[in-house]
């Protein structure tokens, strides 16, 4: 599906659909055509499916860490005028969801994080000498699925050209640490936000242990497995993360 992306003052977004909105906050190295199968089944059942590009490359590197992410979401949803909004993350996506969740609760009907950071990190920077081997990153990249071929040629070539761009790699590696500084563990207990966590049972990014952890540490979570999954479990299964957040929205009368 080609995305036709609008723009409106500093934002560039995706938008489909009409109804409650759900907001979709890609991840670090995600392109928005990640989240493909969200945007075409979700807008069919009554939902506006809107996906912003976050600023991570092109924010002054003072505004680019986890809060100021968070903010350029809020700004967003109020350029919009959306009242409340169901926020759907997926790894610094996800932190960033969590983060915005814990900053201004009563924008957030409903909160889904998938392969999320904020508890636990896993040194993203220790990789980077190796920059120029294509090799190396050509495995990075298909370590994140549990099904390597979905690593694509573009895929790879995106993740290559960026570790190799010195500014990016920069801002890659001051996002790194603003997730470890922003750990959420202090704050999830005070959260009682409805909380839908979605993980691949394969995830090496952040194992299923890290989804454990949030939905003890949540009040108001469930959790779902997506088996023979990686960590972007929206463009692994497509369908069955569908399912789940549909039925789980459903369940919750959002």
């Amino acid at each position: 599906m080609e995305f036709m992306l609008r723009k409106e003052k500093k934002y560039t977004y995706f938008e489909s659909g009409e109804g409650t909105p759900i907001i979709i906050l890609h991840g670090l190295m995600g392109g928005l055509s990640n989240f493909d199968g969200v945007a075409n089944f979700f807008p069919p059942k009554g939902y506006k499916v809107v996906i912003p590009e976050l600023p991570i490359y092109t924010q002054n590197i003072l505004k680019t860490n986890v809060k100021a992410f968070s903010k350029f979401v809020k700004d967003f949803i109020i350029h919009k005028g959306f009242d409340q909004v169901i926020l759907v993350g997926n790894s610094l996506g996800g932190h960033i969801g969590l983060y915005f969740t814990k900053m201004y609760p009563e924008l957030v009907k409903a909160l889904v994080i998938t392969g999320s950071s904020g508890l636990y990190e896993s040194g993203m920077g220790e990789s980077y000498p190796k920059r120029g081997d294509y090799e190396y990153i050509k495995k990075k990249a298909e370590d994140v699925f549990y099904n390597p071929e979905i690593a694509t040629k573009e895929i790879v070539d995106e993740v290559f050209a960026t570790v190799n761009d010195r500014i990016k790699l920069i801002k890659t590696l001051t996002i790194a640490k603003s997730a470890i500084r922003h750990n959420m563990a202090k704050d999830l207990p005070k959260m009682t936000t409805p909380t839908c966590i979605i993980w691949g049972r394969n995830d090496k990014v952040t194992p299923p242990n890290v989804a454990e952890e949030f939905d003890k540490l949540l009040p108001n979570s469930e959790l779902f497995w997506i088996d023979k999954c990686g960590h972007a479990a929206m463009m692994e299964h497509p369908e069955a993360f569908n399912q789940i957040l549909f039925d789980w929205l459903q369940k919750k009368n959002l």
